[in-house]
């Protein structure tokens, strides 16, 4: 993917992640309870979005805290505990605060599990860019979210995936980005410098 066309399009997708809560709240205030949508029934981006914005988790359960072991870091088998590092959310990002994992990771193909953010998209098929996010009940990307709780994934050239809303494994090459996902100039709400660090470079989305 061209990296001209990635500079326009990523700060776009937080745009629209952040301007599109106060629609989508509207939206739930108006639209039909969680309990009068049919049971079983996949769920649109718009549904979803409407779930965020009441709290619900749409079905998911909470995933316990798991770190891997040396052994699975250095298969790129990792989780969203591995990405944890010092620094309270809205507080701004200082480098010197990534932990050794991280620094180990750093260029290196992985495989992360989590849930692609409906709020972040512009459609439901052949995606290439989205934000995946851990799965802890909570709309965790932006502002007053921690920074290792979403992870900005770039599909490569020719690579595309669909939205779904159950867990999602995506394989790429782990990027530490400290400078294409600052808000402009630099200081965002509540005083928080980045709306994302981490980026995956997606081979793969299953």
């Amino acid at each position: 993917m061209p990296t001209q066309r990635h500079a326009a399009s990523v700060p776009q997708i937080a745009q629209v992640a952040f301007s599109l809560a106060a629609v989508v709240l509207a939206a739930a205030l108006t639209s039909t309870s969680w309990a009068d949508e049919p049971a079983g029934k996949p769920l649109s981006i718009i549904e979803q979005r409407r779930a965020i914005m009441r709290g619900d988790a749409a079905g998911r359960t909470k995933v316990e805290e798991r770190k891997s072991s040396q052994a699975d870091l250095e298969k790129g088998d990792i989780s969203f505990d591995d990405l944890k590092f010092d620094i309270e959310k809205d507080e701004a990002f200082d480098p010197k605060k990534l932990t050794d994992t991280l620094r180990f990771l750093n260029g290196r193909t992985v495989k992360l599990s989590g849930y692609i953010l409906p709020s972040t998209l512009f459609k439901e098929t052949d995606i290439n860019e989205f934000v995946l996010v851990r799965d802890n009940q909570e709309c965790c990307f932006g502002p007053g979210a921690a920074l290792f709780d979403a992870v900005m994934v770039e599909m490569v050239p020719g690579k595309s995936t669909d939205f779904v809303t159950r867990p999602v494994t995506v394989k790429g090459k782990f990027v530490f980005d400290p400078k294409k996902y600052k808000y402009p100039p630099g200081v965002g709400p509540n005083g928080a410098s980045h709306f994302a660090v981490f980026r995956i470079e997606g081979v793969q989305v299953q």
